[in-house]
């Protein structure tokens, strides 16, 4: 646990993302940003099997976005017992789970949350935000944070042209994000929701879709 953390604001370096971001300007011709990618069942990778993952950026430059139903095994309290080691964590922070949001940075912690609340690393995404200093989880352990939120250890990243790629050799499919789904479905219900809204029972799809 020792090496999963939120980064302090003194080490966390709020613009390195913020700039990874916004090194991304000029828009790919269809833009993803703010969709979900939901992954067929034919897919193997182990990071992204039976995954939905909601888009941060998606641009010519590449694409960033959070595995949104796929805990860690971890809690906040799991989070906080590191952060400040002389405070009990309240008893709500023992049922609010980690999500593994994607293979990099998976020391680095990530709070998706609807716009209107900055923290001390705060990037505004339109109608949601992305904090990744230790006070957004203060916040919502003291019952002063975001009312909806997601809390992801690491996060998933696409170079330039990779998925489009893979969305060319049929690995997803992907639909408009919805907040409902982000925030307030049971994270095992995620999936099939996201499958739901494009008319689709991924347990009627075979390995074979797209490959005949």
């Amino acid at each position: 646990m020792s090496n999963r953390r939120f980064a302090s604001p003194n080490s966390l370096k709020p613009d390195a993302l913020r700039l990874k971001l916004a090194g991304m300007k000029k828009s790919a011709p269809i833009s993803l940003k703010h969709h979900f990618l939901i992954a067929m069942p034919h897919m193997t990778d182990p990071n992204f099997a039976q995954t939905v993952t909601y888009l941060v950026e998606h641009n010519e430059q590449g694409a960033m976005g959070l595995v949104i139903n796929k805990p860690n095994g971890l809690n906040l309290a799991d989070v906080l017992e590191q952060l400040r080691p002389d405070e009990d964590p309240a008893a709500l922070c023992h049922s609010l789970p980690i999500f593994a949001g994607g293979p990099v940075q998976t020391d680095r912690g990530f709070v998706l949350h609807p716009a209107g609340t900055q923290y001390q690393a705060t990037l505004e995404l339109g109608e949601l935000s992305l904090s990744t200093s230790q006070d957004v989880l203060f916040a919502i352990a003291d019952g002063s944070g975001p009312d909806r939120y997601l809390i992801t250890l690491g996060y998933a990243g696409w170079d330039a042209g990779q998925l489009e790629a893979e969305l060319a050799d049929n690995a997803w499919l992907t639909c408009p994000a919805n907040s409902s789904i982000l925030f307030d479905l049971p994270f095992h219900q995620r999936l099939d929701a996201a499958a739901a809204r494009l008319g689709v029972n991924l347990s009627l799809l075979t390995s074979q879709v797209g490959h005949a």
